[in-house]
């Protein structure tokens, strides 16, 4: 098991990757840098190897595919996961490495949004899609992470090793930030200073695309990790136009002792019943929830003496 491995998901990044593995074996000696090439054509893997990386391949497409290979294949007592695009500071990884060694953080963030980011981003979409992106998820899961997208954290091996990664793309970020709050895990925010791409290098993200994705993530795990208050919004919302539909039906019997409009009173008796099984369902699956939560505890415990012992099963 290594000390200390630095993980480098890199697509394309010839411009920047051997500053990026030079910087980091400098501020990191007894680090093990690995860098994971996703399927690069202009030389990135051999630029890497030279620079002194241990170069893997992953040969499915997207950011998720690479960080399932790593977390699977890497075991180390901390993790540095960091882009190979050079826009985050290696000097900052020793100080997220103490959070995860010293203070037993199983997640830390290097929090761009509070230091240089919207000054060096000149992508203007990119900073509305962070900030929308936090405020959601802080809002929703009542979290405090100040960066979601980041692409710079420290791991524990607990994180790594428990961590289901689902998504395929660069919706992983919010992803990975969600799990760590649904399950408890300490988090911690380090500033860290951010530069934007140097000339000639592009990043891969599409602004729409990718934010539609990410929106869409974030919707998707809080109907998993949060289903009584998706479920019960549902079921408010249906509720409520049932009740408005269905008053002027009401009305009119009781001044006429008609109801004219027989279809709309079905239609508002069977919405109001789907409402009452959606609320149903999320008390349902919230109770499910609780239980999931009780064998991760137990899971953890295991992972635990995995570590302790040095081994895991096949």
């Amino acid at each position: 098991m290594d000390k200390i491995a630095v993980m480098i998901p890199c697509y394309n990044e010839a411009k920047t990757v051997e500053k990026v593995v030079s910087d980091f074996r400098r501020v990191l000696p007894e680090a093990v840098v690995y860098v994971y090439d996703n399927n690069s054509t202009d030389g990135t893997p051999e630029l890497a190897e030279a620079a002194g990386a241990v170069v893997r391949h992953e040969y499915r497409q997207g950011k998720g595919n690479v960080m399932r290979r790593m977390f699977r294949e890497i075991d180390a007592e901390a993790y540095i996961l960091v882009d190979g695009d050079d826009t985050y500071p290696a000097e900052a990884a020793p100080g997220m490495i103490r959070a995860v060694l010293e203070r037993q953080a199983d997640m830390v963030v290097g929090d761009r949004l509070s230091s240089t980011y919207f000054t060096q981003n000149k992508r203007p979409f990119h900073n509305f899609g962070n900030s929308l992106v936090r405020f959601s998820i802080n809002w929703l899961f009542g979290s405090q992470i100040k960066d979601i997208m980041t692409g710079y954290r420290a791991f524990s091996y607990l994180f790594v090793k428990t961590y289901p990664v689902l998504s395929h793309g660069f919706e992983i970020e919010t992803e990975m930030s969600i799990h760590a709050v649904q399950r408890s895990m300490q988090i911690e925010n380090v500033v860290i200073d951010y530069r934007d791409r140097p000339a000639g290098s592009e990043s891969k993200l599409n602004t729409y695309s990718d934010g539609m994705k990410v929106l869409w993530t974030i919707l998707r795990l809080f109907k998993n990790y949060r289903p009584f208050g998706f479920f019960s919004i549902l079921a408010a919302v249906i509720a409520v136009l049932s009740v408005l539909f269905m008053l002027p039906v009401v009305g009119e019997y009781l001044v006429t002792g008609l109801v004219p409009r027989f279809p709309t009173l079905i239609v508002c008796g069977c919405a109001m019943v789907g409402a009452l099984l959606l609320f149903v369902s999320g008390i349902i699956l919230s109770q499910m929830l609780d239980k999931d939560r009780r064998d991760f505890e137990f899971h953890l415990q295991q992972v635990e003496h995995w570590k302790k012992q040095g081994d895991r099963p096949a």
